[in-house]
């Protein structure tokens, strides 16, 4: 053991800077759970406040869970998250094939950076972008669209119906781009042999697509699949937030766990309240991700993450 020790030592101090960064962002903060249990008051400075404040027990997620809200920000963050797997999933790989069918190379780079693009703007762009839209007032699908057909405008910011389809849009639009370089390079991984033997049994582009890309990609899917289960109780903040410019006639569709902890923490200064809506959160997910990775498991171990 000592000998191997000294033979991978040079990849033990590789490890250490992400080692470091890890415990620093991820495990070091795990004692700030305590104040999900704690009447949460500042004494000078963090540690101190962490140490002097009242221990409630359970008393903050009472609060949580007795409020309306914990079943429509859980039921909204379970709905649209739901959506972006199955979504993210199927729309990216279908894309990922077409442009690895395409034979121009430019036009494929061309296609696949248009995609791509969005992925580098932030949410605070987007919602302005989304504004240019749907302003009541001055926004393109009003005035350029609806007014000019003798249509009456919508007042979009003000409609929650619309909302979850627009915030499915956005999504998709933003994301899809990364996702689909994913694939694409899983695609282009795939050993041309294959395609060549099937072509030669008198197998259409299709039959190839079907029964030699998509089982080839599946063990990919799985395993982002499981990944984003894993995140089913976290919202994209910005998203949900920015976007529907937090507007409180919207909370109904709009409202997920991540928004609902800001506003607690920003409007009441209820420190314990929203320390123990993210606890909620984060075990949930914890368990969801477990859980998924078992019934993976039980169907073919080859796929399971663990």
């Amino acid at each position: 053991m000592k000998h191997s020790f000294k033979s991978q030592l040079p990849f033990f101090l590789m490890l250490l800077p992400g080692v470091f960064v890890l415990a620093v962002n991820n495990y070091i903060p795990m004692f700030g759970v305590i104040m999900a249990f704690q009447k949460y008051r500042f004494n000078e400075n963090f540690f101190k406040s962490l140490f002097t404040s009242e221990f409630v027990g359970l008393t903050n997620f009472g609060f949580f869970f007795k409020s309306p809200n914990a079943y429509i920000v859980t039921r909204n963050t379970i709905l649209y998250n739901l959506v972006f797997i199955a979504l993210d999933i199927i729309i990216p790989v279908m894309l990922a094939i077409g442009l690895n069918e395409l034979r121009g190379k430019v036009m494929k780079k061309f296609y696949q950076s248009t995609l791509f693009l969005p992925y580098f703007l932030s949410w605070i762009v987007v919602s302005y972008l989304a504004y240019s839209f749907f302003s009541f007032e001055s926004g393109f699908i009003n005035r350029g669209l609806l007014r000019p057909l003798g249509l009456e405008s919508i007042n979009w910011y003000f409609e929650p119906k619309y909302w979850p389809a627009i915030l499915i849009f956005f999504h998709l639009w933003k994301y899809v781009g990364y996702n689909i370089v994913v694939y694409l390079a899983a695609i282009v991984g795939i050993d041309p042999e294959y395609y060549e033997a099937a072509t030669l049994d008198g197998a259409t582009k299709w039959q190839g697509i079907r029964h030699i890309t998509i089982p080839l990609l599946k063990p990919l899917m799985v395993i982002l699949g499981l990944l984003a289960v894993g995140r089913i109780f976290n919202a994209d903040f910005g998203l949900f937030y920015n976007v529907p410019k937090n507007m409180g006639t919207l909370y109904s569709v709009t409202d997920v766990i991540d928004t609902y902890v800001f506003r607690a923490l920003r409007n009441l200064n209820n420190v314990g309240m929203s320390s123990a809506a993210g606890l909620y959160q984060a075990v949930l997910g914890c368990i969801t991700v477990f859980t998924a990775n078992l019934i993976v498991r039980r169907i073919d171990s080859d796929k399971a993450l663990f």
